[in-house]
């Protein structure tokens, strides 16, 4: 199946990873994505020296966003006269004709930093302090020979990603100061996705210990606001609706001819999906069957529904009571990673559907832990001998590759995610570029993904995605057979996308259902027994 759709673009608001630096290390707050119970207003830090100094992202000063200050330029370290200037360059020149595509450095720019050098060495004479304008003077001259002028954002941030994999210091702080100018949380998709990426690239780079970083603080939005700007996520990109949408469907044509229905939700989050089940099996002709959802999320995410899992609970409960669907709902508060047999409370005569909605990237496999928790929980919901599991994924590729490998990988996604959001500005002010809701939703529900993806390494790292093929395989290999989406589940997404963009393409692959932004693979469901 092939379709073209309209929509606009996704991404999962719950798995949000806040990430903060506090005595000069990069930390998570937590394994689900919300701030822990003890939230604080955001503090504003004073800048007054090196050691209280703080990187944000380049942006309109007339609003506060969750990154916030500016990336200094005045606290660099000098650079050194001496050293390779382009090792970094050279290696992406050779490998991708399209870097070298630019025009060469006009004579006047050539010009201008001749002058500007001269200019230094004039002034530092005076002023006796000749070394630092030495240092100046050969900072531009190795610009000069990196080229920089000629790279654009995606270039550079790639130019960037591989010299700190290739341990060139030099050549990536000089790329990072190039980059600041043409990166802006208020511009083009390219800029919006720079000025993360550089924050990201930043946050991986003084990780190690830098006093810089000391005295950053993250912004920590409440419940409220939090939940506002996953809303406008919601609306504005259909990917979530897509994984509830096919999900669904696919549960409820499973479960056509029972009468105890059991459904394992392995990220619960609000419990949305679950409204429209109960609706739909409210219709079924001969009545509804018995049903019981089983809630599981790791406590943390009660921050951002504002309470405990009884909300989603009460909630369901009472959608089930108007619709005459009889109901119970189980509170699983732990997270995937510790999940056992006994926490599922499962019972003779259910039949069993599992949902893993974006949920099994977050669990460390045999290359963070010995444990493996990715495919111990997959092997733990094989001996459930489930009727079907629904797993969605985005189809992304970031789990065991090298920094650059990752990072190059991260960019191409989150380049057609942040065009896609853009498919929605001409016709909704909500999302104009300068709106702070909307740079607000994209900061703490994308742009956290974004900065663990590229400053976290090990079990800091939890963001760890997988395409379909290497799912397939981990499946397979618990016993797990791969079940066809019927006809229907493709009819009910194509009706949930023809509100969006047309650049959105749906097609059947080996089986599995694929949501794509142009010709890029984003999203997947898939449905196994």
């Amino acid at each position: 199946m092939q379709t073209s759709q309209k929509t606009r673009f996704y991404h999962q608001p719950d798995p949000i990873e806040p990430f903060c630096f506090t005595d000069s290390r990069f930390q998570i707050l937590n394994n689900n994505g919300y701030p822990g119970p003890h939230h604080q207003e955001p503090s504003v830090v004073s800048s007054q020296t090196v050691n209280q100094q703080f990187f944000t992202l380049e942006s309109s000063p007339a609003i506060e966003y969750p990154f916030t200050g500016t990336a200094l330029s005045n606290i660099r370290s000098p650079f050194s006269p001496q050293g390779s200037a382009q090792s970094c360059l050279s290696n992406l020149q050779n490998s991708s004709p399209d870097i070298t595509s630019g025009s060469h450095i006009s004579s006047e720019v050539e010009q201008v930093l001749k002058e500007m050098e001269i200019e230094l060495l004039e002034t530092d004479v005076e002023d006796g302090s000749i070394s630092s304008s030495f240092n100046n003077a050969n900072k531009y001259q190795k610009m000069l020979q990196l080229g920089i002028s000629n790279l654009d954002v995606k270039q550079t941030l790639i130019a960037i990603a591989h010299a700190m994999d290739n341990g060139a210091k030099e050549d990536a702080d000089l790329l990072m100061e190039s980059l600041e100018t043409k990166v802006s949380v208020t511009g083009e998709p390219i800029q919006r996705l720079g000025a993360y990426m550089l924050e990201g690239l930043r946050a991986r780079k003084y990780s190690s210990g830098s006093k810089i970083y000391k005295k950053l603080r993250c912004y920590e939005p409440n419940p409220k606001e939090l939940m506002s700007y996953m809303s406008i996520l919601y609306e504005i990109c259909p990917y979530y609706k897509f994984a509830y949408t096919s999900a669904n469907v696919v549960i409820k044509e499973a479960m056509q001819n029972e009468n105890q229905v059991h459904v394992i939700d392995f990220l619960i989050a609000q419990g949305s999906q679950w409204v429209q089940l109960i609706e739909d099996l409210a219709k079924r002709p001969g009545g509804p069957p018995r049903l019981r959802v089983t809630g599981v999320d790791d406590g943390d995410s009660s921050y951002a529904r504002d309470g405990g899992l009884h909300i989603v609970g009460q909630r369901l409960a009472n959608v089930a009571e108007v619709n005459g669907v009889p109901f119970e709902f189980h509170a699983a508060a732990i997270s995937g990673s510790d999940v056992e047999w006994g926490n599922l409370m499962v019972r003779p005569g259910e039949a069993i559907a599992v949902n893993f909605p974006y949920m099994l990237h977050h669990m460390p496999d045999e290359s963070v832990s010995t444990t493996n928790h990715r495919d111990r929980l997959i092997r733990l919901v094989k001996r459930l001998t489930p009727k079907v599991v629904t797993l969605l994924e985005q189809e992304s590729n970031t789990n065991t590759s090298s920094f650059s490998k990752r990072f190059e990988e991260a960019l191409d996604y989150y380049t057609a995610m942040f065009e896609s959001i853009d498919a929605k500005l001409p016709n909704n002010i909500v999302m104009a570029r300068d709106n702070e809701r909307r740079i607000n939703a994209e900061a703490n529900c994308v742009a956290r993904d974004m900065v663990n993806i590229v400053a976290c390494e090990d079990q800091d790292r939890v963001e760890r995605h997988e395409p379909l093929d290497k799912w397939r395989f981990r499946l397979q290999a618990a016993g797990f057979v791969g079940q066809p989406l019927s006809y229907s589940v493709g009819i009910a997404v194509q009706d949930v996308l023809k509100d969006f963009s047309e650049s959105y393409e749906l097609e059947e692959k080996d089986g599995a259902l694929v949501l794509g932004w142009k010709t890029r693979p984003m999203v997947t469901c898939s449905a196994w027994r």
